[in-house]
């Protein structure tokens, strides 16, 4: 259920998302900016490289699960499922509207493709641990995927690592995490608010396969997938590092555009920089 697409296509689907993003935090006035353009090349290759669903029939019984648990970062979601063909693009200039399907977080049965509601964080992993470990004893579906992406920042909460034990604990080969390593939180740094590292020692030492890649680079966003379906003992994490505000130069790594939108000046400063790297 996955299009053939080459690696041009991606490029060309990612600028369109960061594009979309830009224009509906714009228009929004409020949202998260930086999380957003960060994971616009991954949320491209899962949806148009690797997850097995079908925006034509959403609820398709043999689709991968795809579970946001840093939902703040909510316009990237959107704007690949518009993208990818699951709504109309013209609906994601309702984001934030009272009434909207497009909420600031994702909600569950509102919008096609949405498979979890999220918000407070640190909850996705174990909602995706829950759903993995189903897929694997309860109702056996060997061919399906569980997909978690998680903030570094959101590693801070406690639930997290609760999930990685269970997780680790049932062998859950069919459930793939993937953090944005962006290094920035609300509050500042990672490192200053809560240091994470050793990242990669911490999740080995919970019994997870572990890569660390370019969040980036859509050849090794790919390779990381296709090695993490082939574990088959143990979860996976994909260690992705990012650039908060990628595209942009006024937003790159700059922890204030966690939570912050541009004003119509800086979006068409944003949209012209992005047109650029076409």
């Amino acid at each position: 259920m996955q299009p053939n697409v080459t690696h041009k296509q991606l490029e060309q689907h990612t600028a369109s998302v960061r594009r979309s993003i830009i224009t509906m935090l714009e228009q929004a006035g409020s949202g998260h900016t930086a999380g957003a353009l960060g994971l616009a090349d991954i949320m491209t290759a899962l949806y148009f490289a690797v997850l097995h669903v079908s925006p034509e029939n959403p609820d398709w019984v043999e689709r991968d699960l795809f579970v946001m648990s840093n939902g703040h970062c909510a316009p990237v979601l959107y704007a690949i499922l518009a993208e990818r063909g699951f709504f109309p693009k013209s609906e994601l200039a309702t984001l934030r509207r009272f009434g909207s399907r497009l909420q600031g977080h994702p909600e569950r049965q509102v919008l096609p493709g949405v498979e979890t509601t999220s918000g407070p964080l640190g909850s996705g992993l174990s909602q995706a641990s829950g759903m993995a470990y189903h897929l694997r004893y309860l109702h056996p579906q060997p061919k399906r995927f569980v997909y978690c992406l998680m903030g570094d920042g959101e590693l801070d909460e406690g639930n997290i690592w609760e999930a990685a034990m269970f997780a680790s604990k049932y062998k859950l080969g069919n459930l793939i995490g993937i953090i944005d390593r962006n290094n920035i939180q609300i509050g500042g740094s990672t490192e200053d608010v809560m240091p994470l590292e050793d990242l990669r020692g911490k999740w080995r030492s919970f019994g997870w396969h572990v890569q660390e890649i370019d969040g980036h680079n859509m050849e090794s966003i790919c390779e990381a997938m296709s090695m993490a379906r082939a574990v088959t003992d143990r979860p996976s994490v994909i260690i992705a590092h990012t650039i908060p505000g990628k595209g942009v130069n006024f937003m790159e790594g700059d922890y204030h555009w966690h939570g912050k939108v541009p004003t119509a000046e800086e979006a068409q400063r944003a949209l012209a920089q992005l047109e650029d790297r076409k």
